[in-house]
């Protein structure tokens, strides 16, 4: 069972930071526990001081999911149909599981759909207590102690989809008919939130199989609670929506491209996607060489709370080996509680700002974070900023990218490095590289932070999607080739095919990751050498320029190297990144499709809509990135709660 208390051998430097935690809150005044918002600090302050139970913290969260989880969009032909979309729908659909009994989920009114397993109908093992149990079991143990069990001791959380949870289903939202839709053990860091007294009450649903989309076969559509007719973010939204609507505590994301950030950004929260060797991927689904593992929650003390428990060498992952012996003497924690910036080096990306080569849909928003690095500045940093339409990294990139990027680099620019039918180059490359080398000003001008890209892996969603299936060892759904065959899929134009996605990853028989490798590689060692020509401790952009689309409408299309959704490539290669709210739109332009099979602008629309800031750090420096976003944080306060998604009827 999982009430043992796990904490016996723990470091001395995290146990004295428990106690400092538990003396801290004591401390503190005694203000009246509102749910709205509630940060950890004062959860377990109302609990120290008996004002709060668990039990109590999980029913007063189950009673805003009763009112504002359920489907947000109209579905005439039914969940796997083509929806349309519903204004103020008061709804958002965020989470597709909830950890609670058969008994304890109808007498709250919950259907079966939310059941935690629909392959254990009876659902009694007692080693396997549902979120109540769990709450109960830490109010019994507090009763006998008065002390905390552990740093995340009754805080709620909601698991992407994604990962595996021992006592819920978990299928990636895909409607697989698995023998056991439970798998068998948790993902490493859910257990590691287990130990440190964290109650997993819901699977939050997700783009199926992490992709793009705001929709899973299973789970259905989810919405954004700022304007529910709008998407709410990439694949990890359905843990930030939940978040953003006060539906848990905190909820923990997944990004391969900017799938932590970008929901946490249009949610108006705390998204940190942190260096991608530092938690573990263990019991991830499909888990690739650009994922990674993180915590979003309203406010950065929170995150780092979340970030200090779940990261760490795992051996059941053997890509965390590089994060071994990194973390720092400190928490976390320790560093997310700053005022002032005095002395930090702070570089302005300003190759993801540029207006003149984007489109009106991102003036607001470049604006907005304008305004983010006047406060960057006011708060002590020293800013780095080439200037409007400027360029952070454009003589680094051109003076180091062609050497280090190589044969990626001449696949690039083909018109520069000629071959033959067979693949074969018709000049003397090395001469060339060689003579770029000697006089950057031969590299093509078009070469630059807007245009540098990674590569695929090939191979990688086969295997990896095989390779956890026989370890989750299900006796039904074997490999990708059964889930292509035995699962239900969604059928609507405006939404990615997710059948399609599959019998294409089926097709590969390589796996080959050597040029990602590379260029990984590359990449890292090109923006470490940038950032240490100009001394920067961290980097400051956009999160995304582009507001949220309508959920049924076209995407803004790439323009001038500016993606549809968030800036991916510094992240994709490790570095560790948080978005922290930055504002709201006034105004926002949409696309709609044209009677060409075009698109166009139309607008502008009024819309409130949250915009996040990004800082980006040196991998394994979330220090520096914690102690920036605290700052900016605290004195900005731009997080605000979705309007229609307000305190119910009594709610403390």
């Amino acid at each position: 069972m999982h009430f043992a208390n796990p904490w016996r051998g723990t470091s001395a430097a995290f146990l004295i930071a428990l106690l400092t935690v538990n003396q801290s809150v004591r401390a503190q005044p005694e203000p009246k526990f509102h749910l709205e918002e509630a940060a950890i600090s004062d959860i377990q302050r109302a609990i120290l001081s008996k004002r709060l139970t668990s039990v109590a913290l999980v029913e007063l969260y189950l009673k805003r999911i009763k009112a504002y989880n359920s489907t947000c969009v109209n579905e005439p032909m039914g969940i796997l149909g083509p929806v349309t979309t519903i204004p103020h729908a008061g709804q958002i659909n965020a989470l597709s599981t909830l950890n609670l009994r058969p008994a304890a989920r109808k007498a709250r009114g919950f259907d079966e759909r939310k059941a935690r397993s629909l392959t254990d109908a009876a659902d009694n093992n007692p080693n396997m207590p549902d979120a109540l149990e769990v709450a109960a079991n830490q109010d019994r143990q507090f009763n006998q102690t008065r002390k905390l069990i552990g740093p995340l001791h009754g805080v709620v959380i909601a698991v992407k989809d994604q990962y595996d949870t021992f006592d819920m289903r978990t299928t990636s939202g895909a409607d697989a008919p698995y023998a056991n839709d439970r798998p068998p053990e948790d993902a490493t860091f859910v257990k590691r939130l287990r130990d440190a007294g964290a109650i997993i009450l819901a699977k939050a649903n997700l783009a199926e199989y992490a992709t793009d989309g705001a929709r899973s076969s299973f789970g259905g559509t989810f919405c954004n609670p700022y304007d529910t007719e709008r998407e709410p973010g990439m694949s990890s939204a359905g843990s930030a929506s939940a978040v953003a609507a006060n539906l848990v505590t905190c909820a923990i994301g997944e990004e391969t491209v900017v799938s932590i950030r970008w929901p946490a950004s249009v949610n108006s929260l705390v998204g940190l996607a942190p260096t991608e060797e530092l938690v573990s991927r263990k019991g991830m689904m499909g888990a690739g060489l650009n994922m990674r593992t993180g915590p979003i929650c309203r406010t950065v003390q929170d995150a780092a709370k979340v970030l200090d428990v779940i990261a760490g060498y795992d051996p059941k992952d053997e890509q965390t080996v590089f994060g071994a012996h990194r973390k720092p003497n400190q928490p976390y924690l320790s560093q997310a509680a700053a005022r002032r910036l005095d002395g930090v080096r702070i570089g302005v990306i300003r190759e993801y700002m540029a207006r003149k080569l984007f489109s009106k849909a991102d003036d607001e928003s470049i604006t907005i974070v304008d305004h983010a690095i006047a406060d960057l500045r006011k708060l002590g940093a020293t800013i780095v900023d080439p200037g409007p339409e400027g360029a952070l990294f454009q003589s680094c990139i051109a003076r180091y990218g062609p050497e280090l990027l190589n044969a990626a680099f001449t696949r690039q620019f083909p018109d520069l490095f000629t071959a033959d039918s067979g693949g074969r180059p018709r000049s003397d490359q090395i001469a060339a590289l060689l003579d770029m080398h000697a006089d950057p000003a031969h590299v093509p001008q078009n070469l630059s932070l807007r245009t540098l890209n990674s590569m695929a892996v090939v191979g990688e969603g086969k295997y990896m999607i095989n390779r956890y299936l026989q370890e989750r060892g299900d006796t039904n759904i074997r490999s990708n080739a059964d889930l292509v065959a035995k699962s239900k899929f969604y059928q609507d134009p405006n939404f990615p095919d997710r059948k399609q996605a599959r019998e294409d990853a089926e097709r590969a028989t390589v796996y080959d990751t050597a040029a990602r490798l590379q260029t990984r590689f590359a990449l890292q060692n090109l923006f470490l050498q940038c950032m240490e020509e100009q001394r920067l401790d961290a980097l400051v952009s956009p999160m995304s320029t582009v507001p949220p689309r309508k959920l049924t409408a076209p995407r803004e299309p790439t323009v001038n190297g500016r993606p549809p959704i968030g800036w991916s490539l510094i992240g994709q290669q490790g570095f560790p990144a948080i978005t922290v709210p930055a504002g709201f739109t006034t105004e926002v332009w949409d696309r709609a499709r044209d009677n060409d099979s075009g698109t166009r602008l139309i607008g502008p629309v009024k819309a409130a809509l949250p915009v996040g800031v990004d800082f980006i750090a040196r991998p394994f420096d979330e220090p520096t990135l914690l102690r920036i976003a605290s700052a900016f944080e605290a004195a900005t306060r731009h997080r605000r709660p979705p309007p229609e998604f307000g305190p119910l009827p009594g709610e403390p």
